[in-house]
């Protein structure tokens, strides 16, 4: 039974849902080399943002498969690590938006209309009302640095403040922001125009520092910043210069790039202008569920070997395309494993073919289930969705995709061709209703079979009784046949029979229909996942 180890406090849905099947330990704030004597038995690590997953834990982690971040910033798990080990890495991108994208807007109302100072003067037995005063959002414009998830759900509740909602961000379409009502501007143009900025980004090479004194320069006077993304965007040393000087009015900040923040480290110390809180963007009861229950969903997936959507190192998965391939995924496992069966020498390149409506979508993780059921038979490591693509390039197999119309017979369908240096095997599989999987042609011969159990692929001489014989051999061996086809081959005064079966064939069994007199080859394919 998988061990699966969570070091932070995760909520207890999380646990419920894992220990149905799976050994669950809880062993909070661990240091990086407690973590790495603990996590040698472990399967699978569920952590927050406390815990660092480090390079020395990973190579410590002898059985580790999942790496589960119970929340949306991975900056504190080493991803290169991860990935080089075969070791999926699950995030929950969409469980916390919502709590993250109200805990700006609280952010921003607090820092604009001085509630923290104005709470603590009531406090303290004071009525001071002058001292407080603030603005309005009203017709002010805010500049989101991060059209994503949160960025787009905080524009679309600012823009019910009657704000003017302009954006930065390079990796969504023009479309998409006319779709949001955002303005999509480059930096320079956000920096200049904006009353707001709101910071929505993940923590990357590209945006550590991205604002500093440089970038703070090129802003409004009394401009207010807003960050609940990651602490180490901001510069803020030189945010807490700006601050002091008047030009940046107010602040309001959620990350930190060390956290826990030590006083000795927080330069806004004594400040009236900033509103601080300790990385409460997904605090809320809803939130701690939603990411709980989807690390566990997740994690149990990439141990079943299932493709997880939110695999941060594995071709990445919209909802969109996943509604789409999903069905697909266990056929061309499936498939693949047929492959490995049928290739008879080393196998030099790998063609996925897909027509009808997998032509139009996204098939690299297809292709990749593909791969997978390939290598899995025949390697001693894990084969898994981050690592097959890798294992093949490393064992030279050159991968390929294929998108074309409607298929000679069918209306959508997946080839697999395997191109070995003794000759080339082809599979085609279908999905009857997107439900029933079916292998339809094996090697240019029509088939119609579930890719279950075991698979007998005989051809021979055509002459009277060779399925009597076939057929007889495997009754006295108490084998049950599912299913049996037979058809013509290209050679003239042959033919080739296809048994599906129930279980493996004994090796005296295999000994014995060799030997039949006729018999020209034979193959027994495992068609289960491995």
């Amino acid at each position: 039974m998988y061990k699966i180890f969570i070091t932070n406090d995760v909520a207890k849905e999380a646990k419920e849902y894992l220990e149905k099947e799976f050994v669950v330990d809880i062993r909070p704030n661990m240091e990086e080399d407690e973590l790495c004597q603990a996590i040698g038995d472990y399967d699978a690590i569920i952590t927050r943002s406390q815990t660092r997953i480090t390079a020395k834990v990973i190579e410590a982690a002898r059985r580790l498969k999942v790496i589960g971040r119970a929340g949306v910033g991975v900056d504190g798990i080493d991803i290169p690590a991860a990935t080089k080990h075969g070791i999926t890495v699950v995030n929950t991108p969409e469980s916390n938006t919502i709590a993250a994208c109200e805990h700006t807007i609280a952010l921003m109302l607090a820092m604009t209309r001085h509630i923290p100072q104005a709470h603590q003067s009531i406090m303290e037995g004071r009525w001071d009302r002058k001292s407080f005063t603030g603005i309005q959002l009203l017709d002010k414009t805010v500049g989101i640095i991060g059209v994503g998830r949160v960025g787009s759900n905080v524009a679309k509740r600012l823009q019910a403040f009657n704000m003017h909602t302009i954006g930065y961000d390079p990796y969504i379409p023009l479309e998409r922001g006319k779709q949001l009502g955002v303005e999509l501007v480059d930096l320079d143009t956000l920096l200049a125009r904006s009353d707001y900025i709101t910071l929505h980004t993940p923590l990357t090479d590209e945006t550590r520092h991205m604002i500093s004194a440089r970038e703070i320069a090129k802003m409004k006077d009394g401009v207010r910043i807003v960050n609940a993304s990651r602490g180490a965007v901001i510069q803020i040393e030189d945010l807490a210069e700006a601050l002091k000087s008047g030009k940046v009015a107010g602040a309001a900040i959620d990350v930190w790039a060390k956290e826990p923040l030590k006083p000795e480290e927080n330069p806004f110390l004594g400040m009236t202008n900033v509103v601080l809180t300790p990385h409460l963007g997904a605090s809320t009861v809803e939130a701690q569920i939603g990411v709980a229950t989807d690390v566990a969903r997740g994690v149990a997936d990439a141990l079943h070997g299932e493709p997880v959507a939110t695999a941060v190192n594995a071709s990445p998965i919209t909802k969109s395309t996943l509604a789409v391939i999903q069905p697909y995924f266990d056929l061309c496992e499936r498939m693949g494993n047929i492959g490995i069966y049928l290739a008879d020498g080393h196998i030099s390149r790998v063609t996925v073919e897909y027509t009808g409506e997998l032509k139009d979508t996204e098939v690299a993780p297809l292709t990749t289930a593909v791969v997978k059921g390939l290598l899995t038979p025949v390697l001693q490591a894990t084969v898994n969705f981050v690592n097959a693509r890798n294992i093949a390039e490393e064992r030279h197999m050159d991968v390929r995709e294929v998108k074309s119309g409607k298929g000679a017979y069918f209306t959508t369908s997946i080839t697999v061709t395997i191109e070995t240096d003794k000759g080339t095997h082809q599979v085609t599989g279908v999905l009857f209703d997107r439900k029933e999987a079916k292998i339809v042609q094996i090697d240019g011969y029509l088939m119609d079979f579930e890719p279950k159990g075991y698979l007998l692929i005989a051809p021979h001489a055509d002459r009277p009784n060779m399925i009597g014989q076939i057929a007889g051999v495997l009754g006295q061996a108490g084998i049950n046949i599912n299913g049996m086809q037979v058809g013509r081959t290209p050679q003239a005064g042959t033919n080739i029979m296809a048994v599906a079966l129930d279980a493996d064939l004994p090796n005296d069994v295999v000994v014995a229909l060799r030997n039949i007199e006729g018999i020209i080859d034979l193959k027994v394919i495992n068609c289960e996942k491995h």
